[in-house]
């Protein structure tokens, strides 16, 4: 015998990959089930936190596209930075940017969100508040340094638009 208790469990084997997907999008599991004519389809009345967490996290990729406009692939890459020569940097406030300063923060908290709501694993929701913590350092960070580059114009800007948490209504 291996182990004192291997015997009560043989029963209920759980396929090995079962734990790698978030709770309701098994491979396999049928998209529809059986009902009687007449009767609602399940998914149209009930929405479960797997299907809510992949709307969060598919909000999270679609915010990520967007927060990539208005940059070159040398911006992204941070030649900027790199290279004196090519120091010439503006503040981008269109777009995206002009409803939340730091766009990519809120796509990181929605896909985070998004994957711990549909899995419902304690060590992604742990993740996400660490997320949250080192974000929130992570923005003021950022706001200082932006703030240092471009001055008034970086703080008539922080003071019109909002950091993470787009407003409703402009």
């Amino acid at each position: 015998m291996i182990h004192p208790f291997a015997e009560n469990g043989a029963h209920n084997v759980i396929h090995p990959t079962s734990s790698c997907y978030p709770r309701g999008w098994q491979c396999g599991q049928p998209s529809f089930s059986a009902r009687a004519p007449g009767e609602p389809h399940s998914s149209t009345t009930q929405t479960g936190p797997g299907s809510r967490g992949l709307a969060l996290f598919a909000t999270g990729l679609c915010i990520h596209a967007q927060s990539l406009k208005n940059f070159s692939a040398k911006q992204l890459g941070g030649v900027p930075e790199l290279h004196r020569a090519n120091r010439t940097q503006r503040l981008v406030t269109e777009g995206v940017r002009s409803r939340v300063r730091h766009p990519v923060y809120l796509a990181y908290l929605c896909e985070m969100f998004g994957l711990s709501l549909g899995t419902g694993l304690a060590v992604c929701w742990s993740l996400t508040a660490f997320a949250v913590l080192t974000g929130a350092v992570m923005i003021r960070m950022e706001d200082a340094e932006l703030e240092k580059r471009f001055g008034d114009e970086y703080r008539a800007y922080r003071s019109s638009v909002p950091a993470v948490l787009p407003r409703l209504f402009p």
